[in-house]
């Protein structure tokens, strides 16, 4: 696949996507998420956040709808269009018995990337997540924030292009939380894209771009925050969101 046809494509499309569980969990969504922007999916428990990052990711097959990722069809070239993604569920799965940098590698290996590349790209990230004190600790020792950080770390180290975030910050105390924060923002600021889900509103009004609000699988707001406001009585995020999805 040559990256360059792409150029112009954004960082995720959604087209008509459908995922059913006895009832629709995710019913025609439709979504964009440009290149260079951090977008916020928000919505009440069981509106099919989760679901639709799954599906995303390949994690679960759609009913119906088309997924690209840089312009990258994930039904015909799921093996491309994957490479050039991660995904952080809320639940990260780590090794107990390997220490943070036996960890970065076997990752890394998984994904292709040189040893020589690999190396530095681990250390930055343990640096950059203050785990560098911690690197030769056994992980089952880890506290949860800790863990958070180092899964975050593992999706990085192949410096995918679209990153893919279930509840980031859960369990994350305020200094771990302002760490995860900066490294998202210097993703996008590198020209990166990040679509997270996030129960904690205050984190999208400050980080997002732009924000999407699902409610029943389906898209029902979406826009700036500004661009919300005028749609409602205006306010805080939290006040909005309340407004939105009381009124859909």
């Amino acid at each position: 696949m040559d990256d360059n046809m792409n150029d112009s494509a954004p960082a995720l499309r959604i087209d008509g996507l459908r995922k059913h569980f006895g009832r629709p969990a995710v019913d025609g969504l439709d979504l964009t998420v440009r290149r260079g922007e951090l977008y916020a999916l928000l919505g009440p428990n069981g509106a099919g956040k989760t679901t639709t990052l799954r599906l995303v990711t390949g994690l679960l097959a759609p009913d119906a709808g088309t997924i690209e990722v840089l312009g990258v069809d994930l039904a015909r070239e799921p093996a491309a269009a994957k490479m050039r993604m991660a995904y952080l569920p809320d639940e990260p799965l780590l090794y107990g018995k390997l220490k943070p940098y036996e960890y970065l590698e076997f990752v890394a290996g998984l994904w292709g990337v040189r040893a020589d590349e690999a190396a530095p790209r681990a250390q930055e990230l343990l640096d950059w997540l203050d785990l560098s004190r911690h690197a030769h600790e056994l992980t089952e020792g880890f506290s949860r924030g800790m863990k958070q950080k180092l899964a975050l770390a593992g999706a990085l180290i192949h410096q995918p292009q679209l990153l893919i975030l279930d509840e980031p910050l859960t369990g994350l105390d305020a200094a771990a939380a302002r760490q995860v924060k900066d490294l998202l923002l210097s993703h996008v600021a590198g020209g990166g894209s990040v679509i997270l889900t996030t129960h904690i509103l205050e984190v999208a009004e400050r980080l997002a771009q732009r924000i999407g609000i699902i409610r029943d699988g389906r898209l029902i707001a979406e826009g700036t925050l500004d661009q919300l406001r005028e749609r409602t009585q205006g306010g805080s995020l939290e006040e909005v969101f309340l407004q939105l999805t009381a009124a859909s």
